[in-house]
């Protein structure tokens, strides 16, 4: 190789070390061996040469390509091999740094029992449904067997808009003017399960002038009571996770069923602390029955051919009875530290679905 050559070659092997980064070598590159570069030029330049130096030249110019390529490849493979390196050192995880902190936010406990009783009703072939707060007399009374002087409306005295006496609105004091309106918007058969906000003029310890309720209603041609007690005990039984959880149904009266039952769950107060299962004792949960066949017949249905069976609760009293919360006015005061000790993850799984993943 000629000394020309010789000086080449050292040049673009300098520079070859001299590239600190694949980008910086690719420059390299590009200027010896590229269309346009000095090696490349050099090959062309070839075919210009005499006959008797184009032989001994040719194998000069292919050692220098060869010689600057093996250059380039061996470069490229330790610039790689640092830039690994270099990754591998920095992006490191420090397996001994304590966990995240858990997101800010949890789910209230009444937003929670609402997701496990929709949960397990809807695995049942129950529906959602819902209905206005603010309701006139015929949805909240009247249509449920409420006449005007039906001492029921004494007990549920609550909270009247601006109007002419008797036809005034009112905050609705249950929500089960949501089984009038379902009835009368859709033909039977039909299931629905109604959560929402109800109103009463009632504030203490287990009473709030706004709290929740939850009702059923399930209307067909062949439903009878076996149907409300099967439905009730299965509830009762995955909402407190209790398998053997006893149920009983005590005769009782609602305008709005007939006949109607108070739901009792078995329980025990031993050492003053309520648990919920068998034992001696039996607390009261909800009421339920078959819907009267006046209610029936204000929603345009004949009930001698349609009946079925409704019930309803309370979701705070539930809610308190399952998860341990002895007041019920606590649930409203916006305290993070209530909520921290008492609230749910987002993500949590509610009803049937949560246990079978256990």
């Amino acid at each position: 190789m000629s000394d020309e050559l010789t000086a080449l070659r050292d040049e673009l092997e300098g520079a070859v070390q001299a590239a600190d980064s694949l980008e910086a070598l690719e420059d390299v590159r590009v200027r010896a061996l590229g269309r346009r570069g000095s090696v490349t030029g050099l090959m062309k330049s070839l075919g210009r040469a005499a006959p008797e130096e184009r032989r001994e030249r040719g194998q000069a110019l292919n050692l220098l390509k060869q010689a600057v390529s093996d250059a380039i490849d061996a470069r490229k493979a330790a610039l790689a091999e640092a830039e690994l390196e270099h990754r591998l050192a920095s992006e490191r995880i420090d397996v001994t740094l304590p966990v995240r902190p858990a997101p800010e936010g949890s789910l209230h406990p009444i937003s929670q029992t609402i997701d496990e009783v929709t949960q397990i009703f809807g695995e049942m072939g129950f529906r959602w449904a819902e209905g206005p707060d603010i309701e006139d007399d015929w949805y909240n009374f009247t249509a449920l067997n409420i006449p005007p002087e039906h001492p029921a409306r004494q007990e549920m005295d609550t909270f009247y808009l601006a109007g002419e006496a008797g036809s005034r609105p009112v905050l609705r004091t249950h929500t089960s003017p949501v089984q009038i309106r379902t009835m009368q918007a859709a033909p039977p058969p039909l299931r629905v399960i109604v959560p929402g906000r109800t109103y009463r003029s009632d504030h203490d310890a287990t009473h709030s002038p706004m709290f929740h309720q939850v009702e059923g209603l399930a209307i067909g041609r062949s439903i009878h009571m076996g149907h409300l007690k099967g439905c009730l005990i299965e509830f009762c039984r995955a909402f407190f996770g209790v398998a053997d959880l006893p149920v009983r149904f005590r005769p009782s009266h609602f305008p709005f069923t007939e006949p109607s039952a108070e739901v009792d769950i078995g329980c025990t107060r031993e050492g003053g602390q309520l648990r919920i299962g068998a034992g001696g004792d039996w607390l009261e949960i909800l009421g339920s029955g078959m819907v009267h066949p006046k209610v029936i017949a204000n929603c345009g249905l004949d009930p001698e051919e349609w009946q079925g069976f409704a019930f309803g609760m309370g979701i705070e009293r539930i809610a308190m009875l399952k998860y341990g919360i002895p007041d019920l006015r606590t649930m409203y005061d916006s305290d993070l530290r209530w909520l921290s000790h008492y609230g749910f993850r987002p993500l949590d799984m509610p009803g049937l679905i949560a246990e079978a993943a256990e």
